[in-house]
């Protein structure tokens, strides 16, 4: 992969909240989050940290991770605690759309798009780990990730991939013929075809990345997908994972106990329906850190985390 261009963070803005480990904008250039304390959060006017304005819509009464804008003011989110949920952006409604599978609880939602037709995919990152021990999962390599399916009108989910590693961000292709998926624990993008005589089945689409992805965003039809890497490659790590499962498991149970600090280099990437990287953004010593989602909003590029207490904006990617 090419050399990386900086990743320059203009400024800061606290949101009076922390954790807002995704972040998705719509048509008028507000971003849309949701935090640890359960709340939906709107954000406007990032662009001037002094007069940015924050407006809580909801509270799933759970933990929100992502989230997928509705085309009739509302919105997906995977919530770690809850399940499946539609919430209501002008009345806060929520709505449990889907909270098992197969007589299993969903324990760690991850993320969810909504295709054309209605249907929803969303992501199962561990059915061993929560939330609050997602590192565990990540040495462990337990690969019990999973990416369903929610026809409409139906309440129950259907289980289309197993075994993934950490399955996390979601997005479509432009023509809707695929899914990209994130597998964290992998640091890959997997495709899952939709339609076609390969519909049905995954195969890699972009593999050995620099970093771990996480949450994923598309620009709109045509554009491209956006990456979140929420951590660089951990060499050591990698030699874990190909240890016996025994010494795997000791050493998840180590990692869940010990605190956890991210380091300073953060990343982004943003790869077209080729699965070739049109824009690697990063740097290092950011004060910013483990980056878990990134949109483009008001010109900006704008970044949630899953520890910070609000969202970073960036400059415009330039070239690759």
């Amino acid at each position: 992969m090419d050399r990386p261009t900086a990743l320059v963070a203009r400024h800061y803005v606290a949101i009076g909240g922390s954790g807002p480990e995704d972040v998705v904008s719509d048509g008028r250039g507000r971003v849309l989050t949701g935090v640890a304390d359960g709340r939906i959060l709107r954000l406007d006017g990032l662009t001037d940290p002094g007069t940015a304005r924050v407006e809580t819509l909801a509270d799933t009464g759970g933990r929100p991770l992502g989230l997928q804008l509705l085309p009739d003011n509302a919105l997906l989110v995977c919530d770690a605690h809850r399940g499946l949920l539609r919430v209501g952006l002008g009345d806060g409604s929520v709505r449990v759309l889907a909270d098992s599978v197969a007589g299993e609880r969903l324990r760690f939602c991850s993320n969810v798009v909504a295709l054309s037709d209605g249907t929803v995919y969303f992501t199962v990152s561990s059915r061993r780990y929560p939330l609050e021990q997602w590192i565990g999962d990540l040495v462990e390599h337990t690969g019990t990730g999973r990416l369903l399916r929610l026809a409409p009108g139906d309440g129950t989910p259907e289980v289309l991939l197993e075994g993934l590693q950490f399955a996390n961000g979601l997005a479509p292709s432009t023509d809707e013929s695929f899914l990209i998926l994130a597998e964290t624990g992998a640091r890959r993008l997997t495709r899952y075809w939709l339609t076609g005589p390969r519909a049905g089945r995954s195969e890699p689409f972009v593999e050995d990345l620099p970093g771990m992805p996480d949450n994923l965003w598309r620009a709109g039809p045509g554009g491209p997908t956006w990456v979140a890497l929420a951590g660089p490659r951990v060499p050591p790590l990698d030699l874990l994972h190909r240890a016996a499962p025994a010494v795997r498991r000791v050493a998840a149970r180590v990692a869940v106990r010990a605190p956890y600090r991210p380091t300073g280099m953060i990343g982004v990437l943003a790869v077209d329906d080729d699965g070739q990287v049109v824009h690697h953004l990063a740097t290092g010593g950011s004060p910013f850190r483990m980056v878990t989602a990134v949109c483009e909003a008001a010109g900006h590029l704008v970044l949630g985390s899953l520890r910070e207490r609000g969202v970073a904006l960036c400059r415009p990617s330039g070239p690759k």
